[in-house]
């Protein structure tokens, strides 16, 4: 059969790098190609109605592929050309990935077999309609259970209340606490599962309809939960086992052998993992430690994890988990690498960058022929180009004040320039790939802008 053919799309300025890129490509990915060039400098300022009115008709192509910013209805272009008209990426340079497939066909990632318990601390601090906005919100982000976590020696007669209020709006209810009264009234009022359970409270909780999560007396004491699993086994109690996993510098390394050991003896129970205990008392970003936890509970069959967010590098950390919890399970389940899976956990950097390099700032420099100021994050080094110059340094200061010198700006375009400069700033800080006027890539914390060209579009002036 004869090869693909299609026709890109673009504007003056990205010509020459597009044809490069094509190149390399097509032979690659197995199709032919041209190249329409439009009578505009900047591809992303294309519209339909534009393209519309300037690209001649098709010819011999199956299909026509325009830069990803190009706004408005493609099947007016397809009606009108009778040639089938698609976005591609807003980034030339993602062209090999989205005839890779890895755009077109990403991985399910609707399955996961790891539930997530979301601690809201010091609950009985809490106003109900905290408590209420807490819980919705680790649910929004993938918690399956809401855990009340009480305090010691500070009774709450109000905990039967709050578990009902829970339970009445659809979320499903633990109750972390060893006094009897609290969980008593919570199991009454509908918590499911209680944590936790050993030799000081095990004879009171064999009584109990909800499950337990049997601990050991002592962390390092795994014959305690013999015992305890005996006795809860005897009275036909539900239970799953969480050997306790230790902070770094207390005992880390040799609680997490520990989880090895439970799974060696115990092939069959089901087990949590506390991995708040790490998230929380190590003041590093969580995304990483969600990960790591999500594929040794993933790799043991452990089955639960307990969370939380009290500590700002925490925030997000339910949201982490249940991304890392599909991924992993996708990786696991189909054994290949959690790697080109999905990118919502690549926070603080990005996955690549690309850059025109130092010929094709020369080259781009050169084709310029208005005022509007073209910024790249290019081989450690900020840089501005309009048809009066090139300038580039790493001080954003000192290139405005140089800039301004050589042309007079408005308020508007020092604005612009200026909020464009910080986000080019902290791409260069951080090694991220900065795009003129889309927001920087933070994962699944991504807050999307709306671009100075939409703006544009949609401005009534």
């Amino acid at each position: 059969m004869p090869a693909e053919r299609i026709l890109f799309v673009t504007g003056r300025l990205a010509e020459v790098s597009l044809r490069e890129l094509l190149a390399t490509l097509a032979p690659k990915a197995g199709f032919e190609y041209d190249v329409a060039v439009l009578g505009i400098s900047v591809a992303a300022l294309m519209s339909v109605d534009f393209v519309a009115r300037k690209l001649d008709a098709p010819q011999a192509v199956d299909r026509v592929l325009l830069p990803g910013w190009c706004g408005g209805d493609l099947d007016s272009l397809t009606q009108k050309f009778g040639t089938r008209f698609e976005r591609g990426p807003k980034d030339m340079f993602d062209l090999p990935e989205y005839f890779g497939g890895r755009a077109k066909s990403p991985p399910d990632l609707s399955r996961y077999d790891i539930e997530i318990l979301a601690e809201i601390n010091h609950s009985p601090w809490l106003s109900d309609h905290e408590l209420l906005a807490q819980a919705e919100k680790y649910r929004r982000d993938g918690a399956d259970v809401i855990d009340l976590g009480c305090i010691p020696d500070e009774p709450w007669p109000r905990v039967g209340e709050v578990t009902r209020l829970l339970c009445s709006e659809g979320f499903r209810v633990s109750i972390d606490s060893f006094d009897r009264n609290e969980v008593e009234s919570a199991v009454e009022a509908g918590a499911e599962l209680v944590l936790s359970c050993n030799d000081s409270n095990s004879s009171w909780l064999s009584a109990s309809d909800a499950e337990l999560v049997v601990i050991p007396d002592q962390p390092h004491d795994l014959d305690s939960l013999q015992r305890t699993i005996e006795q809860l086994t005897a009275s036909g109690r539900r239970f799953r086992i969480d050997p306790i996993l230790e902070p770094i510098g207390v005992g880390f390394a040799a609680s997490l052998a520990r989880y090895f050991e439970t799974r060696r003896r115990w092939t069959d129970v089901a087990m949590m993992m506390g991995i708040g205990n790490l998230t929380e008392l190590s003041e590093v970003d969580s995304a990483g430690l969600n990960f790591l936890f999500a594929a040794i509970c993933q790799e043991l069959g452990i089955r639960s994890v307990l969370t939380t967010e009290v500590v700002q590098w925490c925030r997000s950390a339910v949201k982490e988990f249940d991304l890392a919890r599909r991924v992993i399970r996708h990786a696991v389940m189909n054994r290949v690498l959690p790697k080109h899976v999905n990118s919502q956990l690549v926070m603080l950097r990005d996955v690549k960058v690309h850059e025109l390099g130092k010929a094709g700032l020369h080259r781009l420099a050169e084709q310029i022929r208005d005022a509007n100021f073209r910024i790249f994050v290019e081989r450690g080094e900020l840089h501005l180009l309009n048809r009066d110059g090139h300038w580039h340094g790493t001080d954003p200061f000192e290139l405005f004040d140089e800039i301004s010198r050589t042309m007079p700006m408005d308020s508007a375009h020092s604005f612009y320039l200026g909020y464009e400069l910080a986000k080019a700033t902290t791409a260069l800080t951080l090694g991220k790939q900065y795009r003129q006027d889309e927001a920087l890539q933070w994962g699944f914390l991504t807050v999307p802008e709306v671009s100075a060209h939409e703006r544009r579009r949609s401005s009534p002036n």
